[in-house]
């Protein structure tokens, strides 16, 4: 029997698993904060993003009942980072998630594959997503999905060189 990856909405009875599965997935960066307070802080970033008002759409990876991976989309810079000065105006994924022990099964690829489709739905020409240094395995799979580094669109976050990836809808064909 194969075991299909679904992509769906995130329900409100999934949503305290799938807020731990975000502290789970990102728990590996701990090692980078060397202050243990922004460590403590950006946990609880995490956390509380499942509350965020300005998520548009939060999408989770289910193979038959479990919750293997999860992201969540804005609709512009403003609503993603509180940065209308970056000038995105087209969705934006934050905090792509999937379970340490469930990675290297093309989830990350598929919640990618449904955030493309849902901002073509929403008429977009690009979708968006920024990274940092420390996710290099992330960025390595974002680029090899087809996002190119945009240097106009990124920002300072305290010591950290936060970087933009722009996926052109327009050149992709729909997954």
């Amino acid at each position: 029997m194969i075991n299909t990856i679904v992509v769906d909405d995130l329900i409100e009875a999934d949503k305290e698993t799938v807020r731990r599965l975000l502290v789970e997935s990102y728990q590996q960066y701990e090692h980078e904060y060397s202050n243990p307070e922004a460590w403590e802080g950006y946990l609880k970033n995490i956390e509380s993003s499942l509350d965020n008002p300005h998520v548009d759409k939060v999408l989770i990876a289910k193979c038959n009942q479990d919750i293997l991976g999860t992201l969540q989309l804005f609709q512009s810079s403003e609503k993603a980072y509180e940065k209308p000065e970056l000038g995105i105006f087209s969705p934006i994924i934050r905090l792509l998630a999937v379970h340490p022990e469930s990675r290297g099964r093309g989830i990350a690829q598929e919640l990618l594959k449904a955030s493309v489709n849902y901002a073509k739905s929403q008429g977009a020409s690009s979708l968006y997503l920024h990274s940092t240094d420390k996710m290099h395995k992330a960025i390595k799979l974002y680029e090899w999905f087809g996002f190119k580094r945009d240097r106009t669109k990124e920002f300072q976050n305290h010591d950290i060189l936060v970087k933009c990836y722009r996926l052109d809808l327009e050149k992709e064909a729909t997954v």
